[in-house]
């Protein structure tokens, strides 16, 4: 990135933001244990503040999910400003070739604006039947669902719907969205590291699977609070911005259980693939944390990835502390306190895992596999991931953690006091790209072994504790965040000989 596009930089103080509210931001996201890998805060165009919780780094990618979504809105909203597509243009009309037989009065009124709003009629994602009904045609599997409501009359978030807007981006363009984008967006704003996944027809995803780090989630967010502007050109119509950040449709019903408060963050409305939030701001967000948060009354930008199933208790701790903090006036002075948060904020950081580099049972264990069965029958097929094996083994700098899941075997590095280096493909089977990982280990008693695996270029770590005695063993463990349950099943097991 070349010097002319970094972000200014500043103090919270010269831009009317007393330090202490960082520093009460980042207790209350400690408090609360919710995971933040990165955050970039923007008040006035400048930086203000930022920190990357080791070992998470500034120039490492991160799968920012529905964030994802923001940008394929973005995609949609240059090519509208290009004259090649409008909002109200009927989605049927794109794909001739990959409609169903019987196209529904509800389907053949389907608009790009539906599309864009999570407004498409459908009660619930079309994504199962998008992965499902036309093998790898997505676009057909999506349409083959017909809307039971009239479109516009009923929110549902839905992953086809985006990936139907990706879909119309690349007919219309003869490129991905990354390719579109490049030239129009990323180039323009700076943005040199980027991945965007694929489906088998050669279509990036739309509502996932982008790749971005932290400071190209908050290039957006400045370019949204700047109504499309960047270093005075105007990328994105300002009319865009305002239809895109605007609420479009009520967000606040069909996705509630009878009786179920909704988080209140998620009832505020939804634009066009932005979500509206309370206080006047609204944001792109995506699973387990990633934010694009744009707080135009403030003047303000927050850019953050984690890795935590509370999104809602992550902006309760922005608006509780920094929120109230941005004013139109100095705050009194603090010596000191500006380097005590500048020195927070560059050792911020997750620890390796604590204890023993050894035990009185290792030379037992080492080398040794060990087949599991899991220790509740009911527990089995209730996860993701079933581990049926593993095996211990030694490592230059620790160990290696040998897994046999339903997907292939894997082997994680671990280190001692430090997080080691390593790649698998345990949580992307038969897809790119490969996971960089770090991992760390500790036997914490004599019979008892910890490991942690964090996949650093996602929101996801796992974390693994196997017991021994004599030749048998236990495995027990959990995901910090991730889609379907938390918690792995207890794995009972002993040694093969």
């Amino acid at each position: 990135m070349s010097n002319k596009n970094r972000f200014p930089h500043s103090t919270p103080e010269a831009q009317n933001v007393p330090a202490s509210a960082i520093e009460n931001f980042l207790d209350g996201i400690k408090r609360s244990r919710l995971e933040l890998h990165s955050l970039m805060l923007l008040r006035h165009g400048r930086l203000i503040a930022q920190g990357w919780w080791k070992p998470y780094s500034p120039n490492r990618i991160h799968l920012l999910y529905s964030l994802s979504k923001s940008f394929t809105s973005t995609a949609v909203g240059l090519a509208v400003s290009e004259g090649r597509l409008t909002v109200n243009d009927r989605v049927i009309d794109f794909f001739p070739d990959e409609l169903p037989e019987q196209v529904s009065d509800n389907l053949a009124a389907m608009e790009v604006r539906h599309l864009l709003c999570m407004g498409t009629g459908h009660a619930a994602d079309t994504a199962p039947a998008m992965f499902t009904r036309a093998g790898d045609n997505w676009i057909k599997g999506v349409l083959s669902i017909p809307p039971e409501e009239p479109p516009g009359s009923v929110f549902t978030y839905n992953q086809g719907a985006t990936f139907l807007l990706a879909a119309i981006v690349q007919k219309l363009t003869g490129g991905t969205l990354v390719e579109y984008l490049e030239p129009r967006l990323f180039a323009p704003l700076g943005i040199d590291q980027y991945f965007w996944q694929q489906n088998p027809q050669g279509i990036n995803f739309g509502y996932s699977g982008l790749h971005l780090t932290t400071d190209a989630v908050a290039r957006l967010g400045q370019l949204y609070l700047q109504q499309g502007v960047w270093m005075g050109e105007q990328l994105l119509p300002a009319s865009w911005v305002a239809a895109a950040s605007s609420r479009q449709i009520d967000s606040s019903t069909p996705n509630a259980e009878d009786g179920e408060p909704q988080n209140p963050d998620w009832i505020q409305g939804y634009g066009y693939q932005f979500w509206r939030c309370r206080h006047n701001a609204y944001r792109g967000d995506g699973a387990f944390g990633q934010f694009c948060l744009i707080m135009p009354d403030q003047d303000a930008v927050l850019a953050m990835t984690a890795g935590t199933n509370d999104m809602q208790g992550v902006l309760d701790q922005v608006w509780d502390h920094l929120l109230p903090a941005f004013s139109d006036e100095a705050p009194p002075q603090a010596p000191g306190l500006q380097s005590q948060l500048e020195d927070r904020l560059s050792t911020l950081a997750y620890p390796p895992v604590a204890g023993q580099s050894t035990s009185p049972v290792a030379a037992d264990v080492l080398g040794n596999a060990y087949q599991l069965h899991a220790a509740d029958d009911a527990d089995e097929g209730g996860t993701a991931m079933q581990i049926g094996a593993f095996k211990l083994t030694t490592a230059e700098d620790g160990y290696w953690l040998h897994l046999t899941t339903d997907n292939g075997e894997h082997a994680l590095r671990l280190g001692y006091q430090q997080w080691s280096p390593g790649v698998t493909t345990l949580i992307n089977p038969g897809d790119d790209p490969v996971r960089n990982t770090v991992g760390s280990y500790a036997w914490v008693d004599d019979n008892k072994l910890t490991a942690t695996v964090r996949f650093l270029e996602t929101p996801h770590a796992l974390t693994v504790t196997l017991r021994f005695v004599g030749d048998r063993a236990e495995l027990s463990g959990y995901w910090n965040a991730v889609f379907g349950p938390v918690e792995l099943p207890v794995m009972l097991g002993r040694r093969v000989e």
